[in-house]
């Protein structure tokens, strides 16, 4: 791991982290939509940052590397949900809450929202888990295959178009898992959401 945090670029290390870290926190808005059957939270709008940075890190260190940085992100959440929940504890008002007659509303739900709950915290971090394995995992082979059909072009078995392809798969592979596994273990059994939207 020591030596896996030191060859990855930094830059790639803090955007991951930090987009983990901002789709826990996005992901308790969610967004309204005219379909029934279909559900999504804010979550969604940094997931592609996460992907994008787990399939650069397989495509130059391999699928288990990947991994390894999703346990590290995993970990450096968790401690980040920790400082959360500790100041969401801490007795005071929010800067948002000054509305006449609902500061004790406003400011009970955003600490509720910034002090997450141990449920919403364990099936973020399970389906976090599974779509980081699927991704790296997927994005891992379909590069492979990519490479053996382009075996003698040179060009085209490094290309972005190869990069692209392999990227656009897995991550599509990897979010359906996320979202899945999330919606079966946090809104289906704890918030009581029917089949349906969850899958």
């Amino acid at each position: 791991m020591r030596v896996l945090l030191r060859d990855v670029p930094s830059l790639t290390v803090t955007v991951f982290v930090m987009a983990t870290i901002s789709m826990n926190l996005l992901a308790n808005k969610s967004i309204s939509l005219p379909f029934s059957w279909l559900a999504l939270d804010c979550g969604i709008i940094v997931s592609w940052l996460i992907f994008m940075c787990l399939d650069i890190v397989t495509r130059q260190f391999g699928p288990r590397a990947a991994t390894l940085l999703s346990v590290a992100a995993i970990g450096v959440n968790l401690f980040m949900c920790a400082i959360y929940f500790v100041g969401s504890r801490i007795p005071g008002v929010w800067g948002e809450s000054y509305v006449d007659g609902m500061e004790d509303v406003i400011n009970t739900a955003l600490d509720n929202t910034f002090g997450g709950t141990w449920y919403v915290l364990l099936g973020s971090s399970i389906a976090f888990l599974l779509s980081a394995l699927v991704n790296n995992f997927s994005n891992w082979y379909i590069g492979v295959i990519l490479k053996r059909k382009a075996e003698g072009n040179e060009h085209m078995t490094d290309s972005f178009m190869n990069f692209a392809c392999r990227s656009w798969i897995s991550t599509g592979l990897g979010q359906l898992v996320d979202n899945l596994a999330f919606a079966l273990i946090v809104r289906r059994h704890f918030f009581g959401w029917t089949t349906l939207p969850c899958s």
